[in-house]
């Protein structure tokens, strides 16, 4: 009796510490049962936040490479629309430039040929001229013929001036070149000895022009003319009139000295 009170008494605390260890084990497997759901649970929110982070992150980003993509082809746009309009730029300044020279070159064009046909018309109009201390209007071809007719004479050609001074005379009728035309005629005439057609052509001067340079030379070339062909008479009257209508010439002292001698 007293051995299985002993015995119970001491299987008594054991089963009581079997019943508080099976307690405590219970409790402590149902702890660490909530504590790996919670684990579990916060795992799977941090899971998803980080996937949906990374999601939003991998969007953020697609978006942001978009946007660069789309900022990038912008400015390269913006880039060739640049250089084109530098290319218009530089083609239009080409354009005005060219346009320039030749407008440039049209107006020195324009300018030469008005100049061209103002010399050709000028050519073909009358101009002044001057011959023997008189002034005159003249045709350009009537100048050129006379200087030509007047350069023959002083080669020393009397032939020839005779048919080119003849020839003008009968082109230009009422030419301010007549009585100079007519003068050295008469002086080509003269050096040939044609001494009649000369006095003539002396006389017809001093009719035409009294008031010529030549007038008084032609008057003592006419007395000239006279003496050659035994006029002396007539020379004699020559040399009066001479010095009576122009005293104070060069011609009038000549005139003196012969006048003297045919008396």
């Amino acid at each position: 009796m007293t051995s299985l009170k002993i015995r119970f008494s001491r299987a008594v605390p054991l089963a009581l510490l079997l019943s508080l260890c099976t307690g405590q084990t219970s409790a402590g497997l149902f702890d660490d049962e909530e504590a790996r759901r919670a684990i579990l649970d916060l795992r799977q929110r941090i899971e998803v936040l980080r996937t949906e982070s990374d999601q939003k992150l991998a969007d953020e980003a697609k978006r942001n490479a978009e946007d660069a993509a789309q900022l990038r082809r912008s400015l390269l746009e913006l880039q060739n629309q640049l250089e084109a309009s530098r290319a218009d730029a530089a083609r239009l300044r080409g354009q005005v430039e060219q346009l320039a020279r030749d407008v440039a070159d049209a107006q020195r064009k324009q300018k030469d040929s008005a100049q061209l046909l103002e010399d050709r018309l000028r050519k073909l109009e009358p101009s002044r001229v001057t011959v023997d201390g008189r002034e005159f209007l003249a045709e350009p071809a009537e100048k050129r013929d006379f200087d030509s007719a007047l350069a023959v004479f002083r080669k020393g050609d009397f032939v020839t001036a005779q048919s080119v001074f003849l020839d003008f005379l009968n082109r230009y009728s009422a030419s301010g070149y007549r009585p100079s035309a007519l003068f050295w005629l008469g002086s080509a005439q003269y050096a040939t000895k044609d001494y009649k057609d000369a006095q003539a052509n002396f006389r017809n001067l001093v009719l035409l022009a009294a008031d010529h340079l030549r007038a008084p030379e032609a008057l003592l070339a006419l007395a000239n003319c006279q003496s050659e062909l035994k006029d002396n008479k007539a020379a004699k009257k020559t040399l009066e009139e001479l010095l009576a209508s122009y005293p104070t010439s060069e011609a009038a002292g000549a005139a003196k000295d012969r006048l003297a001698r045919l008396k």
